[in-house]
C-alpha cells in the first residue's frame, strides 16, 4: 500500500513535503497509532516566507496581499503534486516562474501607497531538501532570540552564521540534485514523528526566567488582572486566520481554537470585532485564539483546516484557559491601544527556522521545565500544558505592522524593552489539556510542518473597552491581582 504525505503552504513559504510511504508488513509490535515505522522518499519544496518579509501594507493593499500569499500557497501545492506524479525533473524552474508574478502583483498593489518592496521580488526561487531537516536549518537567525529574548530561558544548538546570497545558490544546486533521490523518516506521514516527544521526567528544569517566573524587585510592576473567557464551550471554530490573511477563507489550512469575541473569522474587521458578544467577563471582546490540539485517533473531518490539509483526529477540548496580563521586571507599564494585534510564536517555524518561535510545552507539576521543541509526555494524572507568553514592548505607534510583528517585541532579559518601545501588559496564555497516555495528540499544523511542536503559535487582538484596559493597568502598577 502507498499513502501519499502531502503539503501545503501559508504566505509564500515553507515546505511540500513529497513522503511517499510503503507500509505494506511494515508495522512493528508496539507502534503507537499514527505512528506507523516507515521509509519514505522525503523530497520537499521549501520557498522564501514572503509574508515574513512584508514591512508596509497599506490598508487599499490588504486584499490584494491577502490573496496574493494565498495563490503563492497554491502554486507550492500544485508544483508538490507534480513532482508526486513523477515529474520532479523540472519543478522549481515553472514554480519560480509562476512566484514571479504573484510576487509583482504583490509588489505593485503595496507601491500604489507606499515606498515600493522590491526586494521581495528576489524571493520567487524555491529549493528541494529532506524532510527530516530540522527547524533551524537554514532558518532566520534561528538562535537570536533565544539568546537575547526575555521569553525562553531555553538553552540552543548553535547554528553556523551563512552568507544567505550563497546559502541560496547552495540550496539551488542542493535541490536540483536532490530531486527523486531517496531518503528515509520515521512516524507517520504527515508528522508527528515519536522523536517529538520526551518524557517530562527527564527534563532539566529551566523555566527560572520570566514569563515562567513573575515580576519582582522594587522596580517592578508586580500585578495581574485574568480575564475569564472560557473554554470554547460554544465550539467556535474556524480555518482562517485574520490577522494574517483577512479576507481570505482558510488562511490558516489549520483549526483555530477560539475563546472572547465570538465574531471572529477572516472577515472581521475592528467594527465588526467590536460590535461582537463576547464569552469574557467585564465586557472583554478581545479575541483569543490558537491550533487545536488533537487526539491522534485516525478521526477525519472532511472539511478545510482539518483532513482537507492533513488535521486528523478528534479536537480536545481544553481542560483550562487561563489568560492573564503581567507587569514589567523594571518599571510601570502603559496600556495596549483598542485593536492591537500580537502574534507570538511561528507557525511556519519548522522551516523558517527558530528565530520567532515561542512554543512553550510542559505538563501541571513540572511546569519549572518548558520544551520549545518537543512534545511532553506527562504521567498519570498530569495534564499537558501549553503557554504563550506574548512581546511585552510596544513601539507607541501602530497597532500592527507588516509582517505582524516589528510593531512588538520582547525585552531583554533584564526586563528593558529597546529604545524606541514601551512596556505593556504583557499577556500570558496557559492552556491545560487532559489527553491520553503515550504519543497520542498533536497541534494542528500548516501541512507541511508536519505539527511539528515548534510551530505552537497563540494570537490575540486587544478589544477590551479602554476603561477596562485602564483598569488591567492599575492592578498591575499598583501591585493587585484583579479579575
Amino acid at each position: 500500500m502507498l499513502i501519499g504525505g502531502t503539503a501545503l503552504l501559508l504566505g509564500g513559504g515553507g515546505l511540500a513535503a513529497y513522503a511517499t510511504t510503503a507500509l505494506a508488513g511494515n508495522n512493528t509490535p508496539g507502534t503507537m497509532s499514527g505512528h506507523q515505522q516507515h521509509t519514505a522518499s522525503a523530497i520537499t519544496i521549501s520557498c522564501p516566507d514572503v509574508g515574513e518579509r512584508l514591512r508596509t501594507v497599506p490598508r487599499s493593499a490588504q486584499l490584494s496581499v491577502s490573496k496574493g500569499l494565498s495563490s503563492l500557497d497554491k502554486q507550492v501545492h500544485d508544483a508538490y503534486h507534480k513532482m508526486m506524479g513523477g515529474s520532479g525533473a523540472d519543478v522549481l524552474n515553472p514554480l519560480k516562474a509562476q512566484r514571479q508574478k504573484t510576487i509583482k502583483m504583490m509588489v505593485s498593489a503595496i507601491a500604489k501607497n507606499t515606498k515600493r518592496p522590491s526586494y521581495l521580488l528576489k524571493m520567487s526561487g524555491c529549493t528541494t531538501k529532506p524532510v527530516d531537516e530540522g527547524a533551524g536549518a537554514g532558518g532566520n537567525d534561528s538562535t537570536k532570540s533565544v539568546q537575547d529574548g526575555w521569553y525562553q530561558g531555553q538553552n540552543q544548538t548553535q547554528g553556523a552564521d551563512q552568507n544567505q546570497d550563497q546559502n541560496q545558490q547552495d540550496q539551488n544546486q542542493q535541490g536540483q540534485d536532490q530531486q527523486g533521490q531517496q531518503g528515509g523518516q520515521q512516524g507517520q506521514a504527515g508528522g508527528p514523528s515519536p522523536d517529538d516527544f520526551v518524557d517530562i521526567n527527564n527534563v532539566q528544569p529551566n523555566a527560572d526566567a520570566p514569563p515562567f517566573a513573575a515580576p519582582q524587585g522594587g522596580n517592578a510592576s508586580t500585578g495581574t488582572f485574568t480575564t475569564e473567557c472560557g473554554r470554547n464551550e460554544d465550539g467556535h471554530f474556524n480555518s482562517d486566520n485574520v490577522i494574517v490573511t483577512p479576507g481570505v477563507s482558510n488562511g490558516a489550512h489549520h483549526t483555530h481554537d477560539y475563546v472572547g469575541n465570538k465574531a471572529t473569522d477572516a472577515f472581521a474587521n475592528d467594527n465588526k470585532l467590536a460590535a461582537s458578544d463576547t464569552t469574557c467577563g467585564n465586557g472583554d471582546q478581545s479575541t483569543h485564539y490558537w491550533p487545536v490540539l488533537r487526539k491522534l485517533d485516525g478521526n477525519a473531518e472532511q472539511k478545510p483546516g482539518a483532513a482537507q490539509d492533513a488535521n486528523v483526529g478528534t479536537t480536545l477540548t481544553p481542560a483550562t484557559v487561563t489568560l492573564t496580563f503581567r507587569g514589567s521586571q523594571v518599571g510601570q507599564v502603559e496600556a495596549m491601544p483598542r485593536f492591537m494585534k500580537i502574534i507570538t510564536g511561528d507557525a511556519k517555524a519548522f522551516t523558517n527556522g527558530t528565530k520567532n518561535a515561542n512554543a512553550s510545552w510542559s505538563c501541571t507539576g513540572f511546569e519549572d521545565r518548558q520544551l520549545k521543541d518537543k512534545y511532553p509526555l506527562c504521567p498519570q494524572g498530569s495534564q499537558v500544558v501549553r503557554t504563550f507568553a506574548f512581546q511585552n514592548c510596544w513601539n507607541g505607534r501602530d497597532i500592527d505592522s507588516g509582517n505582524h510583528r516589528d510593531h512588538v517585541t520582547f525585552s531583554d532579559q533584564n526586563g528593558a524593552c529597546p529604545n524606541g518601545f514601551k512596556a505593556i501588559p504583557q499577556l500570558v496564555q496557559r492552556i491545560t489539556y487532559d489527553v491520553p497516555q503515550g504519543q497520542s495528540f498533536a497541534v494542528d499544523s500548516f501541512p507541511e510542518q508536519l505539527h511539528k511542536p515548534v510551530t505552537d503559535h497563540g494570537d490575540f487582538i486587544n478589544v477590551m473597552p479602554d476603561q477596562l484596559m485602564s483598569k488591567a493597568v492599575d492592578c498591575i502598577n499598583g501591585g493587585r491581582n484583579c479579575t
